[in-house]
């Protein structure tokens, strides 16, 4: 066991709280619905990025690199000002929904290097221009730019030519839980000297102001180069400084003199701000304390130079706290090393492992504090301004139950800077391969009762709760389970995998209950995730009246009916009781394959024997229905929902075969839908499957054609043949229409902000992998199938998923001249030594 290993043993058994401290802070509170206390519902509007430096939040902090306690007490972060620059740079930039031609968007450069599970060791980078940052510049060529345009990116305005920049390393080791080593290291990548103030900030997150019952906190200086922090909750720590310029103490309390107009007296929060950028000498605390502190390094570097500074965050007042701390740096980046050496012990490229080790970096960084109290959000603070009337009936009104407190992974902490629920299913996936326990904590925690809402359903993420995302849970419980359980030694932990069970149980008849709706096991589900990839807004009431027969809403919830089966299995191994629900979902399963086969008696089948492909089917207000011939990932989510059985494994469960054979042979027309039941595979096996054999190649068919799905990255979320063939659909004199964008999307669905027309999109490339192995394991090496459609060339099912899988990890790899298709055609990405090899992960690919 190494000894990060063991640190994290220890931490999950809460015995030595390695946790307490992370990587826990946002990379951006601003713009968020939690701090929106607009009438309308506008949060970008309401609380923008100028309003960040001086309003104060409610519900969270952010900052540059930052770390905080677990409840976001006390805050670290980096600001930084390179002379030129019109405000301090204490938060990354980026444009609103509506300023950027394809919505929302961070204009700045950083990338998460290296982080352990319990953040013993950390480390990012960010890049800075020693010119004026071109906030204006950004603004305005984006406004120009229309949704056939690509993005205006920071690069694209020639700040970073002849590397005029920063490399900005922050580096974080704990020398012990509550004992945490910080260090700055500056390098000048520039041709010139350049001068570089660098402020180390830290401040307690304001509750004082929404509690008037709670004592405020205060951060003093008490003894030469150490700060002590005081809170009656957290109680003493202190930071450790060298020597610096000065001190720089304000209160984290907003400047209602520059935002409101409101006379008022005393420090605010953009107090550091003012001094340093603006030369104000009267707005910082005149005693030497406060609750924000700002420690003030002005350096000048030479040409290719760099330089560090060193803090220490520790619950000690004594002196000497930099002895050894070089050697305790080197010491847990030698830990971090061991701990990601035996992960990757079967990874031969250098390459590879970087690229790994940055994903997983990136996966631990983006965890977050996230705190959000609807019903106080609702009804508002005592001794603040009552919140409009109209939120009682607007966004997130119906999940007043929703109390949210917890460290949680996010999409991206400043893109996405809140959960999403199915984001977070697929997140547990990478996450137990290096902390199990943190994947089923995260699991678990969606299911608890100030999250999950008291009718079943899952809150989708805080721009509406109640947006339905796909029902991947159970399949990420499954997951996790087995991940887990092959690291433990084959011991599986029964009880995470029952209590989550139980949970989603009540999730399942919510599904039940509210989509499917005729009780005709045909699903309608709405939004689910897939954004712009349909004809219309599958969330809002449709534009022709009626209702959508969704494809992928429907073969969603056979795959939820397959998860729940095997999970049930798995808990009768222990209490037999459990082969009755087995047995529920397994009929379930087999109502829903009947239902797509003829949509529950209205004659439509899902599945279009012309085309040989799955649509959505609309059935429109005059009763007119209509297949929406979209080549789409709505059409490959079939595959999703597949499951084989082990003889052996079926005969541990008498009850559980017994009723299943019985009802294959009262309901022979639904077994005859279920792919071979009577026909065993490889080694016997039994599969369950939507799609019969003849049903499978044909939709693999079309999946493996590179006209079609197929690109050298990975399968598309649309197909390709849409590129020179839109699809259009007329109705009532308006027209719609779908076609193939792989890039950024020329839609202004969902605020032009995501695109599933055309880009790769990783989770459900990694779905699809699954999918085919376990087609693999029933039909073995000697189904064969073409690869590519048209080639000639006839692979396993296995093989044609590493294929796949080979394809996807090329977006990231040096391919033969040493270019990473990631970075497209930008040369400084591709080529320069300080570029080329920090990885970024996007939400999707080009």
């Amino acid at each position: 066991m190494t000894t990060e290993s063991q640190r994290l043993k220890e931490a999950n058994k809460k015995s030595i709280p390695w946790k307490k401290w992370g990587p826990y802070l946002s990379d951006r509170q601003w713009g968020t619905v939690r701090e929106d206390y607009s009438a309308n519902g506008t949060p970008w509007e309401y609380f923008t990025h100028d309003y960040a430096r001086s309003r104060t939040y409610r519900w969270g902090e952010d900052g540059i690199g930052g770390i905080c306690d677990d409840k976001q007490i006390l805050c670290f972060a980096l600001a930084l000002w390179n002379g030129q620059d019109p405000i301090l740079k204490e938060r990354y930039f980026g444009l609103t929904g509506k300023e950027g031609n394809h919505g929302e968007d961070v204009k700045e450069y950083y990338y998460f290097l290296d982080n352990t599970p319990t953040h013993s060791y950390m480390k990012m980078l960010y890049k800075y221009p020693q010119a004026a940052f071109p906030y204006a510049q950004l603004l305005e060529e984006n406004k120009r730019r229309g949704k056939h345009d690509p993005e205006f990116e920071l690069i694209d305005t020639g700040i970073f030519d002849e590397n005029k920049y920063f490399d900005v390393f922050i580096e974080y080791a704990k020398a012990e839980p509550e004992d945490i080593l910080i260090k700055v290291s500056v390098y000048n990548r520039g041709l010139a000297e350049a001068i570089l103030h660098l402020i180390p900030q830290i401040w307690f997150r304001n509750s004082w102001t929404w509690n008037p019952d709670q004592k405020k906190p205060t951060l003093s200086q008490k003894q030469s180069r150490i700060v002590q922090a005081k809170d009656n909750e957290l109680g003493q720590y202190y930071l450790h400084y060298e020597k610096a310029q000065e001190l720089l103490f304000c209160e984290n309390e907003t400047n209602v003199t520059r935002l409101f107009n409101q006379p008022r007296s005393g420090s605010f929060k953009d107090a550091i701000n003012d001094y340093i950028v603006m030369g104000k000498t009267d707005v910082l605390n005149k005693g030497r304390s406060g609750t924000k502190l700002g420690i003030h390094y002005e350096m000048s570097l030479p040409p290719h130079s760099f330089q560090t500074i060193r803090l220490n965050l520790n619950t000690s007042a004594s002196s000497d706290s930099f002895g050894d701390f070089e050697k305790m740096i080197k010491l847990r980046l030698q830990e971090a090393d061991e701990f990601y050496g035996e992960l990757q012990h079967g990874i031969k490229s250098d390459d590879d492992r970087n690229v790994q080790r940055q994903a997983l970096a990136g996966m631990l960084w983006t965890k977050q504090f996230y705190y959000f109290n609807v019903c106080e959000w609702l009804n508002g603070d005592p001794g603040q301004p009552k919140p409009p009337e109209q939120r009682k009936t607007g966004r997130d009104s119906q999940w007043f139950h929703l109390n949210n407190a917890d460290i949680i992974s996010m999409p991206d902490k400043w893109e996405y800077p809140w959960y999403a629920a199915w984001d977070l299913a697929f997140h547990c996936i990478p996450l137990a391969m290096i902390d199990a326990e943190l994947a089923k904590h995260q699991l678990i925690l969606l299911t608890k009762e100030w999250y999950m809402h008291p009718n079943g359903q899952l809150p989708a993420y805080e721009w509406s709760f109640s947006d339905v995302n796909p029902p991947v849970h159970a399949w990420a419980a499954w997951r996790v389970y087995k991940i887990d359980r092959k690291n433990q030694g084959n011991k599986g932990d029964i009880d995470f995998l029952e209590r989550v069970y139980h949970k989603l149980l009540l999730n399942f008849t919510w599904w039940v209950n509210r989509k499917d709706k005729d009780d005709r096991n045909i699903f309608q589900g709405g939004f689910l995730g897939l954004d712009n990839i349909g004809v219309f807004d599958r969330s809002k009431a449709l534009p022709t009246g009626g209702y959508l027969e969704q494809s992928d809403g429907t073969s969603w919830m056979a795959m939820y009916c397959l998860n729940m089966m095997r999970i049930s299995l798995e808990l009768a191994l222990h209490k037999s009781i459990y082969q009755d629900m087995a047995t529920k979902f397994l009929e379930h399963f087999l109502y829903i394959a009947g239902a797509m086969t003829n949509a529950g008696g209205h004659g439509i089948d899902l599945w279009n024997e012309e085309d040989q492909f799955y649509y959505d089917v609309l059935h429109a207000s005059d009763n007119e229905v209509i297949p929406l011939k979209i080549h789409s990932m709505v059409g490959l989510i079939p595959l999703f929902a597949v499951e084989t059985l082990e003889p052996e494994f079926l005969d541990k469960f008498p009850d559980f075969k017994e009723r299943l054979e019985w009802f294959l042979n009262y309901r022979k027309d639904l077994a005859s839908l279920v792919s071979r039941w009577y026909e065993p595979g490889l080694g016997e096996r039994r599969l369950l499957s939507l799609l019969r054999g003849h049903r499978m190649k044909m939709l693999l068919k079309r999946m493996l054609d590179e006209t079609e799905f197929l690109s050298d990255y990975g399968i598309r979320a649309l197909s390709k043949y849409h590129e020179k063939n839109p699809y259009v659909f007329q109705s009532h004199g308006q027209t719609f229409s779908v076609n193939y964008t792989p890039a950024e999307s020329d839609s202004g669905l969902f605020g032009g902000n995501s695109n599933w027309r055309g880009p790769i999109w990783f989770p459900v490339n990694y779905l699809i992998i699954e999918s085919l192995q376990k087609f693999h394991h029933y039909y073995g090496d000697d189904f064969k199938i073409e690869y590519p459609t048209g080639s000639g060339k006839f692979l396993t099912i296995h093989e044609v998923a590493n294929k796949l899988s080979q394809r996807l990890l090329r977006i990231f790899q040096k391919d033969k001249n040493g270019r990473r298709a990631v970075f497209g055609e930008n040369k400084k990405f591709q080529t320069d030594p300080h570029f080329r090899d920090y990885i970024p992960f996007f939400e999707y690919f080009h």
